[in-house]
């Protein structure tokens, strides 16, 4: 058995190469895919989003919604031709989490993907992407490779403009008074956030059902994780100061590294499962090697140092608080030396939480403080599953048994078939 020592190394050895990989992420020569696919790449890490769902059969729509500070955010409507003529309204939202994108939702393939599942139970599903990824790098007047300003933001700002804009858009074009919206990790927690600040828009929503949220992370187990965000907390003057301002986006040295590495079948589970439940915890057999290998296609998907500066800072509180800009700077913002918490009590709108017992990145004592905060939780139900952890919501092959069934439940409780 490995030594203490010797975990401990290869820990710190991963996040610093995680670290100098997105220093050095300007691509040299980037590879097309043409050249990918005559090495050998699958297909599915390849296609972008409506790629996929017409790959697998299903019908997609691109839309591209505004937001109120000027970030164009692509955002898909998925649906199942299985579904024709039978639809369920009002629409569902379904929102990523951190460094992931829409595509999170449907590298599992159908039968596993959330976004195939959801599609295959007739819902009119609308998955959305949070500025910073790879589907949310443009605004009206920043160029995000230029403007460092582009790039001055975290959850505060998504749950800020990003939610209510994307509600908004999905709201209008269906023309429903209101949509159900399932968040997982920091889209529920945008959520969490936006219900604060705009507690009209939590009237939007029939319910919210939080998959893993990310909300406070005093108790986040995952060690590289924390030392990556802490890292990256203290030493955040320095990377603007040196014009570094995205993380791990999509073609960065380090993702095109890991996309190319974990094509290969038989080092793909070993290695790249291992290097993924090494940020999270092990849950051997979950996420299917086929998975795997179109996962790291598409992720990381990209967001700020600002905003992972955010995660660092949150698991050094034990509340779930706006970004700590230091005393003087926080005083000129907030009006106070401290930053504000958020007002959870705002968030009426029914809550419905599913989560794990071995999720390492949202542990179930942040969890259990939230549902204790917010004022209309419906359930809070542990996965059965013992070893379930926070990848697993996205791309483990079991959740079609483990997740859709609690999530069909309430979903039907707010949602009526409509002939189209």
């Amino acid at each position: 058995m490995a030594s203490k020592a010797n975990v401990t190394f290869n820990i710190i050895l991963i996040s610093v190469a995680i670290i100098l990989g997105n220093i050095v992420r300007k691509q040299v020569i980037p590879l097309n895919n043409d050249l990918k696919n005559i090495l050998g790449y699958t297909k599915e890490s390849l296609h972008n989003f409506t790629e996929l769902s017409e790959h697998y059969g299903y019908m997609s729509e691109e839309h591209t919604v505004l937001t109120d500070d000027g970030y164009l955010l692509t955002i898909f409507r998925i649906n199942s031709k299985k579904c024709l003529g039978k639809m369920k309204k009002p629409p569902v939202v379904l929102m990523h989490g951190l460094l992931l994108s829409s595509d999170a939702f449907l590298d599992a393939g159908p039968g596993s993907g959330l976004g195939f599942l959801l599609s295959d139970s007739c819902y009119d599903v609308w998955v959305g992407n949070q500025r910073g990824n790879y589907y949310a790098r443009r605004h009206i007047r920043l160029n995000p490779d230029k403007d460092p300003d582009f790039w001055q933001f975290s959850v505060d700002e998504i749950g800020l403009y990003d939610i209510p804009a994307i509600i908004d858009y999905v709201l209008t074009y269906t023309k429903e008074k209101k949509l159900n919206y399932i968040g997982y990790s920091q889209g529920a927690g945008t959520f969490l956030i936006m219900c604060s600040e705009r507690p009209g828009y939590c009237d939007k929503a029939n319910i919210l059902i939080g998959l893993a949220p990310a909300a406070r992370q005093t108790h986040t187990r995952s060690i590289p994780y924390r030392l990556v965000t802490q890292y990256i907390m203290k030493l955040e003057r320095i990377f603007y100061a040196t014009s570094y301002h995205d993380f791990l986006a999509k073609g960065s040295l380090s993702q095109e590294f890991l996309h190319f590495f974990c094509q290969f079948t038989s080092i793909s589970e070993a290695v790249c499962g291992t290097g993924q439940a090494l940020f999270d915890s092990f849950h051997s057999g979950s996420i299917a090697n086929k998975t795997l290998r179109a996962m790291f296609g598409h992720f990381p998907a990209g967001t700020s140092i600002h905003n992972m500066a955010r995660y660092g800072q949150s698991m050094k509180s034990p509340l779930f608080q706006k970004f700590d800009y230091g005393k003087k700077k926080n005083l000129e913002l907030y009006g106070n030396e401290q930053p504000p918490s958020y007002n959870l009590s705002a968030v009426t709108v029914p809550l419905m939480v599913l989560y794990g017992k071995n999720d390492y990145l949202v542990d179930t004592k942040d969890i259990h403080w939230l549902i204790k905060k917010v004022p209309n939780v419906l359930e809070a139900k542990e996965v059965s599953d013992p070893l379930w952890n926070h990848f697993d919501v996205a791309y483990s092959q079991y959740n079609r048994k483990l997740l859709l069934p609690k999530i069909n439940e309430y979903l039907l409780k707010y949602s009526r078939v409509v002939k189209t």
